[in-house]
């Protein structure tokens, strides 16, 4: 089975499901156990707290409760982190881009929580296709230049 996420999704699949999303600004979290049989994937929006998993709070209170109701307990995972293309380069140069302030704020989160990050590829411009089939291989990422 595959599950598209779309900004604001949050899902949590077993070994051999597939998730696939495009990136731009926003931010993929995957939260999965060391042997890679389960995981819990947000496509979240904007940094920080909110009203919904759009937002960064919301989007890891929802993983973590998603994993919980499968026997895991996200303290116990590792993570891949992809997103935060700067989007308008010719109206935010540097590092004043939203893409940018989301994956520092993820990146934050997952420091506090002592959350390993295994891979990462966040920043720079253009958007970032990502799919993983739930196993051993690290999740997928083409960076697309538009």
């Amino acid at each position: 089975m595959t599950h598209v996420l779309h900004p604001g999704d949050v899902v949590c699949v077993a070994r051999g499901e597939r998730v696939e999303t495009l990136l731009g600004s926003c931010i993929a979290v995957v939260l999965t156990d060391a042997r890679r049989s389960v995981a819990a994937v947000c496509h979240l929006v904007h940094a920080g707290d909110g009203a919904t998993a759009a937002h960064g709070a919301v989007a890891f209170e929802t993983m973590d409760a998603l994993l919980s109701a499968r026997g895991f307990d996200s303290r116990f995972c590792e993570a891949f982190v992809y997103g935060g293309g700067n989007m308008f380069p010719a109206l935010a140069r540097g590092d004043g881009h939203v893409g940018l302030s989301n994956a520092r704020w993820t990146l934050g989160e997952l420091a506090g929580r002592g959350t390993p990050v295994l891979a990462r590829d966040v920043g720079g411009e253009g958007y970032r296709r990502l799919a993983w089939t739930v196993g051993p291989e690290a999740p997928e990422v083409v960076q697309i230049h538009g």
